[in-house]
């Protein structure tokens, strides 16, 4: 790796907008060191309940208890420490609202907890609003619009990468603090229900949102081929599309998840498998989810050094590594 590009990365607040690994692995948590990873969202909660949830939630407070390189975020000051202690910092981050079921008082409980970022409905229909797959979108239910306007009060940032076209409207126009597609690309590069709309993505970036550009290989035009190059392409025309203070990263990475994991978020409601939008003929086990060339955490800071390579300068590289999601939550969190 040149000097210039490893000196920028050793600078960079690194942030990942949405990793979904498996949280059980050891080697999960060694390759985001190795990779001087400063933040991620990490999932909670895909399709889980309330019991469900605060079972997760369990598991990690007890993950915070027994690895000193782990460090909850709460707050921006919690970020700055993780990174001068070079610990992995943690957002925990829901991609459903259905862990507060029909009870939004459980958004409070889950702030209080330390959850900042959720997600207003994954793949399919819940009581707030519709998904990117789901047969027609309805846009924001009264419970919907309710729930937007108590995680603004509490500060919790509001994602919409698997929401539906309707939905993400009503959402951001709904919102009185910006909101974020934590991880997708746009669909005019690949037409594919989990990307999203130029119409979203400039209503959100005219809004001050931020769209974590994904490295996530079926997001790509190039598919499970992608290297490294097809995602700083992604980057590029996000940054075209919206500009480079609204553009971060989201991997979407899925490292070490057995097929049972796959066979979960692609089911509908997380209980049928075969859905309407996944089958079991996806050898999932035998594929790579990642661009070639950053399978891991531990192989991001080859980021860097495409961005620098591509042309970005010293600045616009450290908005895009973190920078910008570092000034989202900012608004958010302190809300």
């Amino acid at each position: 790796m040149k000097t210039e590009a490893r000196q920028l990365y050793d600078e960079a607040v690194v942030i990942d907008g949405l990793n979904v690994s498996n949280w059980k692995s050891d080697k999960v948590f060694e390759d985001l060191r190795a990779g001087g990873i400063t933040a991620i969202n990490a999932t909670v909660v895909t399709w889980e309940n309330f019991q469900q949830t605060m079972d997760h939630i369990t598991a990690w407070m007890k993950r915070f208890r027994e690895r000193s390189d782990l460090l909850q975020i709460r707050c921006l000051a919690d970020i700055d420490k993780a990174k001068a202690d070079r610990r992995i910092g943690i957002i925990l981050g829901f991609q459903n609202a259905t862990a507060i079921e029909n009870d939004l008082d459980r958004l409070g409980l889950f702030h209080a907890l330390g959850v900042r970022i959720i997600q207003m409905t994954f793949h399919e229909r819940n009581l707030l609003a519709s998904g990117c797959w789901e047969r027609t979108d309805d846009g924001l239910s009264n419970f919907g619009v309710d729930a937007v306007r108590e995680m603004n009060d509490l500060g919790i940032l509001i994602d919409l990468s698997h929401v539906g076209d309707r939905s993400i409207i009503e959402t951001i126009e709904t919102s009185r603090l910006p909101c974020a597609i934590t991880h997708a690309n746009a669909r005019a590069t690949l037409d594919h229900p989990r990307n999203r709309t130029e119409e979203s993505l400039k209503l959100l970036a005219e809004r001050g949102g931020v769209v974590g550009a994904c490295s996530f290989a079926p997001f790509l035009p190039t598919g499970h081929e992608s290297t490294v190059s097809d995602f700083i392409d992604a980057i590029d025309d996000m940054v075209q599309r919206i500009g480079i203070d609204h553009v971060g990263i989201g991997t979407d990475n899925t490292q070490e998840q057995p097929l049972a994991f796959w066979h979960y978020i692609a089911a509908q409601q997380g209980t049928k498998f075969p859905s309407t939008f996944a089958d079991g003929s996806v050898p999932y086990e035998e594929l790579s989810f990642q661009p070639i060339g950053m399978e891991t955490p531990a192989k991001f800071p080859v980021v860097a050094e495409a961005l620098l390579d591509r042309g970005y300068s010293r600045d616009d590289a450290l908005q895009i590594l973190g920078g910008n999601w570092l000034r989202l939550f900012g608004e958010v969190w302190q809300s």
